[in-house]
């Protein structure tokens, strides 16, 4: 049986070339079956450039990022594991403080802290950003609740080693 890996996107630079070749590719190429869910500008920026299409090629559940109406299906199982990448500075924030105001924060931010499932989050962020003095502190809140961080790198798909095996 394939698990199930709930990838999650915000809106950073790069995601419009990097987030299929990089992240959703090589998951599907590890074994996982793809819960895709983005951020509402992640989603347009993806949906103006044609990245929406590639996406869709590597799940065959449906991309989104707006809740379901009232007596639609779940369109996604519920995922084993979460990885958000890339996570920007906002969404980290948004997460920490328990803020769900779209979708993509709404999915990851229902299973924070459960043991049973696995959230795995890379961030992009500006170095003048990481001093802020907020910015740690949304760190140690979601590392205490069981979140495996990183901060994304060259090669975005590095952040497919804080998950578990498919």
């Amino acid at each position: 049986m394939t698990r199930v890996l709930g990838l999650i996107g915000s809106s950073c630079g790069g995601l419009d070339t990097r987030f299929a070749a990089e992240l959703a590719k090589p998951a599907a190429a590890l074994g996982w079956r793809l819960a895709i869910t983005l951020t509402p500008t992640a989603y347009r920026w993806l949906e103006v450039t044609g990245g929406l299409a590639e996406l869709e090629t590597l799940t065959d559940l449906p991309v989104r990022s707006v809740s379901r109406l009232p007596g639609e299906a779940r369109p996604h199982p519920d995922p084993d594991v979460f990885l958000f990448a890339p996570a920007t500075a906002n969404s980290v924030a948004k997460l920490a403080l328990g803020i769900a105001d779209n979708q993509a924060l709404t999915v990851v931010g229902d299973v924070l802290g459960s043991p049973r499932v696995t959230i795995a989050l890379a961030y992009s962020i500006q170095d003048t950003r990481a001093l802020h003095p907020a910015w740690q502190g949304h760190l140690d809140t979601l590392a205490g609740a069981g979140v495996r961080l990183r901060r994304l790198g060259r090669d975005w798909s590095d952040a497919l080693t804080l998950l578990p095996e498919a």
